[in-house]
């Protein structure tokens, strides 16, 4: 077992959990694997037990290896955005990543639809219909962050994929912190769509799901993310986004 350090300009730390992340894929690991104990470790590696240790306890935040009794670490699945989870906080974020996720959220949603038409049943719909019936909004179609993070979770329940129900977790903070930081930006673009009767609700996209209406629900969906598409262009082009004066 090779593992040896060579100098480099990134931390030690950095290199033995690289060459971790090697040792596991050149030797084929599978979860449930056993991991070599620390002392072959770190003699492999060449370096301090208290390294290897620090290098360790990040694969242990990642999810990629666990202690158990008796069997000392053995490889584990990891939660598939576990990190990003740990990180995503918009209070420590800057601007542009958090703008790079909102968009990042609007993509994915579009791309969802299909799937929500595919797999909905009736038990979902029953939950969506108590959830619009039990969120209201707010004025200019702000929906109260209970009831927009119910309606847009169970979204994607419907698509019965993991991955994206655990996005959900991730993007909803983000999503409830731009629209609060600017509102002063989505404002004037609610107003507007709703004097041209062309702003989408959480009822109206539930109309397209029930009738399994996928180009409807698609179309409804981009209507209804008009604001943040908006937003995400004004920031592309570098506009002003703590104020939005212009209704065109």
């Amino acid at each position: 077992m090779d593992l040896k350090i060579k100098n480099q300009a990134v931390t030690l730390v950095d290199q033995v959990e690289k060459k971790l992340f090697e040792y596991i894929a050149q030797n084929n690991m599978k979860v449930g694997d056993s991991v070599p104990n620390e002392n072959e470790l770190s003699e492999a590696l060449g370096v301090s037990r208290s390294v290897l240790r620090e290098a360790l306890s990040r694969l242990r935040m990642l999810g990629v290896v666990e202690s158990r009794t008796r069997r000392g670490m053995v490889l584990s699945e990891p939660h598939m955005f576990g990190g990003l989870q740990r990180v995503t906080d918009p209070m420590i974020l800057g601007e542009q990543s958090l703008i790079n996720l909102l968009g990042f959220r609007v993509a994915l949603e579009l791309g969802i639809c299909s799937s929500i038409i595919d797999n909905v049943n009736d038990k979902y719909i029953a939950d969506l219909e108590k959830i619009v019936e039990e969120g209201g909004s707010y004025e200019l179609n702000f929906y109260k962050a209970e009831s927009e993070n119910a309606f847009h979770s169970k979204l994607y329940e419907i698509t019965e994929n993991e991955s994206i129900m655990q996005f959900q977790e991730i993007i909803y903070p983000v999503s409830l912190f731009i629209r609060d930081k600017f509102k002063d930006f989505f404002e004037p673009i609610n107003r507007e769509l709703l004097q041209k009767d062309a702003l989408i609700t959480h009822q109206d996209l539930l109309s397209y799901i029930k009738n399994k209406d996928k180009e409807g629900l698609r179309k409804g969906m981009e209507q209804h993310f008009a604001p943040y598409s908006k937003f995400l262009k004004a920031s592309k082009n570098g506009e002003n986004l703590k104020k939005n004066k212009a209704t065109g």
